[in-house]
């Protein structure tokens, strides 16, 4: 992956060989091409409770004008405390507009993971399965027909809409036909959103579906443009899924990419016209 000039690429082969030097072996090289990074960051050096490891992505453009892409994974990791680290998150990118931000990211994690250990949850997470396969012989009973789920399956999954989000309103979410492949099923889901609210929402509802919300991966990705600060908001969730979310996004730049270029090009073209 080319940087856009040479000083945001020294300024990524910088702070990369920082991090390698600072995290040791806890930092890991996924695709050095395609400037996919790992860290593993735990409360505790000598005997870890809490656990997140956060997958980045850098664009070319980062950091001078783009935040990097993230996912973060951990089986705990879900509902509310998934939304407040995450937003934590964003606002050190905000923060910090144009400036090498992952460490920053990473000590901001640590942080929460320490205060978690500290918390009454001092034990550590209780890690279990809490989604289940989709069952193959009901494979041809899977349908876009709502039902509400139990009680214990909206605790479970733990994804709550605030007061705030009820002035939002709920994009129309178009449905793809279920894939199936090697004893799993796959189906896309689609919707319009201009705010984070409107992601949570359009999340909440599709956990309505019993076979959503009992899926083994749920994973996701949006891109929201900030004309105020001329550039992207935007995340993942993988869900377990190594990179799933993180290259679905990556798709998802890719066609942003190309739609600028073939809007730059209609400019030119009816400059050249008009003159």
């Amino acid at each position: 992956m080319a940087a856009s000039d040479p000083e945001t690429a020294q300024r990524q082969i910088d702070e990369i060989d920082a991090l390698s030097s600072i995290y040791g072996d806890d930092w890991c090289v996924v695709d050095e091409d395609e400037r996919i990074f790992c860290i593993k960051i735990s409360d505790s050096l000598e005997q870890p409770k809490w656990t997140v490891c956060l997958q980045v992505i850098l664009p070319s453009e980062y950091p001078a004008s783009a935040p990097p892409i993230y996912q973060l994974n951990a089986p705990w990791l879900r509902g509310q405390d998934y939304i407040e680290l995450t937003n934590s998150l964003e606002e050190i990118y905000v923060k910090n507009l144009g400036e090498s931000i992952l460490y920053l990211w990473v000590e901001k994690i640590r942080e929460v993971l320490i205060e978690k250990s500290q918390s009454s949850d001092a034990a550590g997470p209780n890690i279990e399965k809490i989604t289940e396969e989709i069952d193959e012989d009901n494979e041809d009973d899977y349908s876009l027909e709502y039902q509400p789920v139990q009680e214990d399956t909206i605790k479970t999954l733990n994804f709550v809409i605030s007061e705030s989000q009820e002035d939002e309103e709920l994009p129309p979410i178009n449905h793809g036909n279920p894939i199936s492949d090697r004893r799993s099923t796959f189906q896309a889901h689609l919707a319009p959103i201009v705010s984070p609210k409107q992601v949570k929402m359009v999340l909440a509802k599709l956990y309505e579906n019993k076979k959503i919300a009992s899926a083994t991966h749920n994973i996701y990705a949006y891109r929201i443009y900030c004309e105020d600060k001329q550039t992207y908001l935007q995340d993942c969730e993988d869900d377990g899924e190594t990179a799933a979310g993180g290259r679905l996004l990556h798709l998802m730049q890719e066609e942003s990419s190309k739609q600028l270029g073939k809007n730059k090009s209609v400019r030119k073209d009816k400059k050249r016209t008009e003159h």
